[in-house]
């Protein structure tokens, strides 16, 4: 096993899902490339169960409880580490990958069954011979596009740019992605196609996203075709300058990769697979726009949807991937070991197995204290600390990442984010008491800057209260939604903004279904100190580092005005909990009046995190 590169501490001090994990391997699962993937060398996606199977994972969960070792079938090895990313990159170089075992035979030897025999999918699926791969798609793709060089080449297929011949693309340069139909042997590889197309035909209109034109099909050949982005990939931009870029060249980056995160998030769409390979630029200019490409690992998400296979490429994936159960943070993750390695040229977790990385990523923490971190600014390193807080709930949004003190542009106009809704939602549903927690919370946070706020009345002592970074994002969000003339907002407002950025992603994912969950506010309105208090994330607030002033100065508050006496079994209530839980609330009450301590007021704030029952099984 390889050495970590960075603090090998076995902690769970920022990952409250983990106490213990020994080992997690992986075998890995090639698929079909993209034009950015042209010619690199392990340009391959962890993917350690099948991806769309509807059954439960015949392999245990990493969680601690009942944990095993490794998540392969007993007497398999894994792979030796395959990087998405060249090891020239990097100062630690390993020897080149050996072949990885495919999925489908790693599960045949678990399930003693020969190689030749077919696994069942999805409660039985039929075999190769029988399976249908008629996509639907059009069937002249010879006579509407003539194909150039090839770019690019993967384990199902491989892209070729190419030219339109007739039609609206005549003569419009484009990138072929050619994917066999031959390769496609199982139900879930011919339903990985169909979702990449709906995805890239579903998103629409957003700068930094790779342009769909066309699908068609053959008896061969399933053909997708997409904007040709001749600027080369990101990852050859971070070679051609030595293999970092400098601070402000990295804040460009970074920025446009939020930004078209954050439109991927609102649709309900997440990526699964951020990484330098799978942004492009558009031409070979210095100030070219990057683009989004390569949408073969996502997948639609529910508002309250957790997802459990384990998709990615080995250094970008988040821990919560690999404890099978996650949602949209993930890409949030990806995004800060890009901006890491953007910084300093460095993978902030590393090893020379795919174990070995798997085990930093779950319990190392990336240093920052080499070259050139010491030179690098505070913001920068605050930022990408807070994109790598192995707790998801405390990282930040893309839309709030856009907004933190290193990337701030006054100039630029943040774009909606889906976590307002989400946690607007869950204050709508809360008991009076938890609101009444909330609201002391909201307005009594550390004064740190003066900004003036143009709210009136009521709301503008909130300025007081909360800090630059979290006023100018939640400011930004309250003004997106319109309020009417006495700055109230309702549901209508809520409604409207979704409209506003809908696509027929956002329909397919079912977020407008969030609406729905939000109709208590259909009778009655809402003013701007109030949404705050609906809108701000206490794990959030967790992660900074004054929280626990700001949590003592919160509960001041809460003493004067919202405290009352509460029995364990009302507290267990509030909490949804049985009375298994009785012991450990027992210690949030204090004894002398019956009343919440602090340590059970910041607890009844967060909550208590139980597993969701609303996880996808793949």
């Amino acid at each position: 096993m390889g050495q970590c590169y960075g603090k090998t501490i076995p902690t769970t001090e920022n990952d409250p899902n983990t106490t213990t994990v020994t080992t997690i391997t992986t075998s890995v699962h090639q698929r079909q490339t993209t034009p950015s993937q042209a010619g690199q060398n392990g340009a391959v996606s962890v993917k350690t169960t099948p991806a769309r199977s509807s059954n439960p994972s015949p392999w245990p969960s990493p969680y601690p409880h009942g944990v095993s070792a490794s998540p392969l079938p007993d007497g398999v090895s894994p792979s030796p580490a395959r990087s998405s990313t060249p090891g020239r990159f990097f100062r630690r170089r390993f020897a080149p990958p050996s072949p990885a075992k495919h999925i489908k035979a790693s599960l045949a030897k678990r399930f003693g069954k020969p190689k030749e025999s077919p696994i069942p999918e999805e409660g039985g699926a039929e075999p190769e011979q029988s399976l249908d791969k008629s996509f639907g798609y059009g069937k002249n793709f010879g006579a509407k596009y003539e194909l150039g060089k090839e770019v690019g080449r993967g384990h199902f297929g491989h892209t070729c740019s190419g030219r339109g011949k007739k039609g609206e693309h005549k003569d419009q340069a484009v990138a072929v992605k050619i994917i066999s139909k031959a390769k496609m042997t199982t139900a879930i590889s011919i339903e990985d196609v169909r979702r990449e197309v709906k995805i890239l035909k579903a998103l629409s209109g957003h700068k930094h996203l790779v342009k769909f034109y066309d699908a068609c099909e053959d008896a061969n050949n399933v053909y997708i075709v997409m904007e040709l982005c001749e600027g080369g990939e990101l990852l050859d931009r971070i070679l051609s300058r030595g293999g970092k870029y400098a601070e402000e060249d990295a804040k460009h980056i970074v920025v446009q990769i939020l930004s078209v995160v954050s439109f991927c998030h609102l649709q309900g769409v997440v990526h699964r697979d951020l990484k330098p390979e799978n942004f492009l630029f558009a031409s070979r200019s210095e100030d070219a726009d990057m683009k989004l490409i390569d949408f073969g690992l996502s997948d639609f998400i529910r508002p309250d949807e957790r997802l459990n296979d384990i998709v990615g490429s080995a250094y970008y994936v988040a821990p919560e991937v690999l404890h099978r159960s996650y949602s949209l943070e993930g890409d949030i993750w990806s995004i800060g070991v890009i901006t890491y390695i953007l910084l300093c040229g460095s993978r902030p977790f590393w090893a020379r197995t795919e174990s070995g990385i798997f085990r930093a990523v779950l319990r190392a923490d990336p240093s920052f204290d080499d070259l050139p971190w010491p030179t690098i600014s505070l913001e920068a390193k605050d930022f990408v600390r807070r994109l790598l807080n192995k707790d998801y709930r405390k990282r930040m949004t893309a839309v709030q990442a856009l907004s933190h003190p290193w990337l701030r542009d006054d100039s630029r106009p943040l774009p909606l984010d889906i976590l307002i809704y989400k946690l607007v939602k869950s204050y709508l549903h809360a008991t009076p008491f938890k609101r009444a927690a909330l609201k002391k919370f909201s307005i009594s946070h550390l004064v740190r800057w003066q900004v003036p706020s143009p709210m009136s009345g009521r709301s503008r002592s909130l300025s007081k209260a909360l800090t630059e970074e979290e006023l100018i994002y939640l400011r930004a969000q309250f003004m997106l939604l319109e309020p009417d003339k006495d700055e109230r907002v309702s549901l209508r407002n809520f409604k409207m903004a979704l409209q506003r950025n809908s696509t027929e992603a956002m329909k397919e994912s079912k977020i407008v279904d969030i609406l729905n969950a939000m109709e208590p506010l259909a009778y009655r309105t809402m003013n701007f100190e109030e949404f705050c208090a609906a809108a701000i994330s206490t794990h959030q607030l967790e992660a900074l580092e004054g929280w626990e002033q700001i949590a003592r100065t919160a509960f001041e508050h809460f003493e004067q005005e919202g405290n009352r006496v509460i029995s364990i079994e009302e507290l267990a209530r509030e909490l949804n909990l049985g009375p298994s839980a009785y012991n450990i609330l027992r210690d949030w009450i204090r004894s002398a009046d019956g009343k919440l301590n602090f340590l059970g007021y910041t607890k009844f704030l967060h909550g208590v995190t139980i597993r969701s029952s609303n996880t996808r099984h793949h």
